[in-house]
């Protein structure tokens, strides 16, 4: 087994920075850790502000030139003054900037809040920061306390039963969400992965197939079969679907991949599904353990919690998946702990980008 080289945590908090620059001339003063904390504190602000950006669509009233809060506030239809009071906040997060006479322009940040950005994060924005995710914050001492998921005290129901029943149109974004994370790896995933041998693939667990269809799309030759809940391949990835330009290559399953995965194939790709109790990790690898040819190459892709650039990103989900699920990011060892559990054969660790980590296994 191999594995990606551990790399530093880095900060881009003003409180870490060096005092001196690296040309050995003074740099701006730390900040005061009794400031920063306070900042951290109010840390909820920070994601408020993003998501009134996203939400009032602020991002897409400013177009290449910089705009004054009273130009934007005409183009969005509401107050100048609490508008510009927005911007200024997302200023200082850098999520627009001020150009020193009264105006804004985009940021990378910002641009990324636009809907016609390729690579868009708003809906992902909004999923974050949807009403339900304050309350359930604000139990996460309950949640450390007891190990478990603190969604069903809050809400009355288990969280997915929740978002079908009562919060429609957040299950809608959730999807959303979901298809636009995963449109932006799998083009990542498709250059990651060799499948040099390869005729077969199965997406196990793959939502509506966006990294099956990136495969296939990318090697003309392979035939692909998308394994998700009846609901989720019913709105499969419209390449994949019957008229769409992969269906003639593509088999869509209905399934449980936790109670049963009826696919033969030469790769199997397990995609963030991890997530679960252990229980339910372990029972999908072993239905996957007994299906699967000797041979045939298992590719399980996660984040990890210990071995990532996007510490801050990751440890928030990581938490999330506690409040919300009872679920967790796995560390490089508790997967490998999993998958040797399991029977499948660890080839190697490799990172596929800033995010996640892909983790090759053979079946014996």
């Amino acid at each position: 087994m191999t594995s990606a080289p551990t790399r530093p945590v880095l900060s881009s908090s003003p409180a870490v920075a060096a005092t001196t620059a690296p040309d050995g001339a003074a740099a701006a003063p730390a900040v005061p850790p009794a400031m920063l904390l306070r900042e951290l504190a109010f840390g909820a602000a920070c994601a408020g502000a993003v998501r009134a950006a996203a939400s009032l669509k602020l991002a897409d009233a400013l177009d290449e030139q910089p705009a004054t809060a009273e130009e934007l506030a005409v183009r969005l239809d509401v107050p100048a003054v609490p508008l510009e009071r927005l911007l200024r906040a997302l200023v200082c997060y850098e999520v627009f900037a001020a150009t020193g006479d009264g105006r804004f322009r985009h940021t990378p940040l910002s641009r990324l809040l636009r809907t016609d950005e390729p690579g868009s994060l708003r809906d992902i924005a909004l999923w974050c920061t949807e009403p339900w995710t304050w309350q359930s914050w604000s139990r996460l001492d309950d949640a450390v306390r007891t190990g478990r998921s603190v969604f069903a005290d809050a809400f009355g129901k288990e969280f997915f039963q929740y978002l079908h029943d009562d919060a429609p149109d957040s299950a809608a974004l959730f999807n959303r969400a979901m298809t636009q994370s995963s449109r932006q790896s799998a083009q990542d995933l498709a250059d990651f992965l060799d499948l040099a041998g390869i005729a077969t693939a199965a997406d196990i667990g793959g939502g509506q197939g966006q990294a099956l269809a990136a495969l296939m799309e990318r090697h003309p030759g392979l035939h692909g079969t998308l394994l998700d809940l009846p609901k989720v391949v019913e709105h499969a990835d419209p390449r994949l679907l019957p008229g769409g330009p992969l269906a003639d290559r593509a088999r869509l399953v209905p399934g449980d991949c936790r109670v049963a995965i009826p696919v033969q194939a030469d790769l199997y790709l397990v995609k963030n599904i991890l997530e679960w109790d252990d229980e339910s990790t372990r029972r999908t690898l072993r239905n996957l353990r007994q299906v699967a040819r000797p041979g045939a190459r298992v590719v399980i892709v996660e984040n990890l919690v210990d071995d990532s650039p996007s510490m801050r990103f990751t440890t928030a989900m990581d938490l999330l998946l506690l409040l919300n699920v009872g679920g967790a990011k796995h560390t490089l060892g508790s997967l490998t702990a999993l998958i040797e559990e399991s029977g499948l054969l660890l080839k190697a660790v490799a990172p596929v980008n800033a995010y996640l980590h892909a983790f090759t296994c053979a079946v014996p």
